[in-house]
């Protein structure tokens, strides 16, 4: 009889060229991810007189350095950014990727297109020069980021060289209480087995709260797998995800597609299926989460309080309790909800899609924001089903600035960054410091948590603002 395999187990094996004695694997990659940055990979090729070896298995997206302002490209003050816009647009038309370019609707964040279009399937391995490719592991996909040299590696040769990581499983059973979303859960992940807990593992997602997800706070827990050390992050497909991908433009059609149906079905874990390790959490006791640190495992329930560098287990996590606390100008034991913030971002590859634009709108609904507020969609097919289903009204309305889709803030790549001293409520996924902007202080929270702190000016308990 076959052993039992996990998800991850089946993928990797189905999907290995050949094994090395030195413990590497050569991997056939399926899709390859490009977006703006992917410039270096490109001279990579044409330096060694290399073609791209399947243009077919190619998308690519301009995100990191685009405004959130413009959709011009003339517009982006720094010419080195505003080239590599160019490049993109430039190295795909010569070598025959496909491209989601400004003024399509279909550009957007790389991480929003590849399950928007349907380029993201279960079973599939999937990279991109970006840490959180993770995202795509939401449908069933083996997904991570890699480097500048890989990517030009998977352009020449669409395979990569791997050492096989461990497999971990996260159950997560029960219900999410009201007001509770999976930035929350993945937030209390983190802070649970820490941001180096998953190193050297591809982390499986499982239990009924994971499978009550729809599939877009799947790619927002599968986006932050990267944020507690995961080489990759995974949900099993089910009936949300075939659901999801039908129809879909990259999707398979006809035949195709109940042979792919039938395919998916197989992918997920068998029973008995043994992991490396595990880990469980209550649905139940889940909050909604805050970080207060420089690290997205520095964070806390709303409910909670600042906390001293004298509660830490040990020496060197006190003293990182202190340079956080005298980064982020936070005093021990102050109440969360006391805390005010300076401005809002709600958008990046974690939580821009229309899921959560719909849910900041419900708080944003008959309030206004007395702080400054960014929206920014994750692709220009979210910011129109926004438009059509009039949340930008409901934003606008309520003080919110409506923008572009891309990265914007949270990379702060592209002139979109806060000013040194601020504080930030942002839905991204990177706590850092300077990540938003030098001497910014990011906190981390959901899209409805965020809309909360913009009408509220300070980190506010979403659930007394639910109806």
């Amino acid at each position: 009889m076959t052993a039992a395999r996990t998800m991850f187990e089946k993928i990797w094996q189905r999907h290995v060229v050949v094994d090395r004695d030195d413990g590497y694997t050569l991997l056939y990659i399926d899709r390859h991810l490009m977006h703006d940055g992917s410039a270096t990979g490109f001279a990579l090729l044409r330096d060694r007189g290399l073609k791209l070896r399947r243009p077919d298995r190619g998308f690519a997206t301009p995100d990191h350095y685009v405004l959130s302002s413009s959709r011009s490209i003339a517009d982006i003050p720094d010419p080195n950014h505003w080239r590599l816009v160019e490049q993109i647009r430039e190295n795909s038309e010569q070598t025959g990727v496909t491209l989601f370019d400004l003024g399509d609707d279909r550009q957007g964040i790389a991480h929003v297109v590849g399950p928007e279009q349907g380029v993201t399937q279960p079973g599939i391995t999937m990279v991109c020069g970006d840490s959180h490719t993770s995202t795509h592991g939401a449908l069933g996909a083996l997904a991570f980021g890699i480097g500048s040299s890989e990517v030009g590696h998977v352009m020449a040769t669409q395979c990569l060289w791997q050492r096989k990581p461990k497999a971990m499983r996260i159950t997560v059973d029960g219900t999410l209480g009201a007001g509770i979303t999976a930035k929350d859960v993945v937030l209390a992940i983190i802070a649970r087995i820490g941001a180096a807990g998953a190193v050297g593992h591809v982390i499986e997602y499982a239990g009924s709260a994971i499978r009550g997800l729809s599939i877009e706070g799947r790619l927002t827990l599968c986006n932050m797998s990267i944020e507690a050390g995961g080489r990759a992050g995974m949900v099993a497909p089910d009936d949300t995800t075939i659901a999801y991908l039908e129809g879909r433009p990259y999707a398979p059609k006809g035949a195709e597609w109940d042979k792919a149906v039938a395919f998916w079905r197989s992918v997920p874990s068998d029973d008995g299926a043994v992991f490396d390790r595990e880990v469980s959490l209550d649905a139940a006791s889940i909050v909604p989460m805050v970080t207060w640190g420089t690290s997205p495992e520095d964070a806390l329930p709303i409910t909670g309080r600042i906390p001293a560098p004298s509660s830490a287990a040990d020496p060197a996590r006190e003293e990182s309790i202190k340079r956080a606390l005298d980064y982020m100008d936070l005093v021990p034991g102050t109440p969360l909800e006391q805390v005010a913030v300076d401005r809002v971002f709600i958008g990046s590859c974690t939580n821009s899609r229309i899921e959560d634009l719909r849910a900041a709108a419900g708080i944003a609904q008959g309030r206004k924001a007395v702080i400054p507020t960014w929206v920014v969609a994750g692709s220009g097919l979210v910011k129109r089903q926004a438009e059509a289903e009039g949340l930008d009204k409901i934003f606008l309305a309520a003080g919110f600035e409506w923008r572009e889709p891309g990265c914007s803030m949270c990379v702060g790549m592209n002139g979109d960054t806060g000013k040194p001293g601020q504080r930030i409520a942002s839905t991204s996924n990177r706590n850092f410091v300077g990540r938003q902007g030098p001497g910014v202080r990011t906190h981390l929270v959901s899209p409805t948590m965020a809309a909360a702190a913009a009408v509220t000016g300070r980190f506010t308990d979403v659930r007394k603002m639910m109806g």
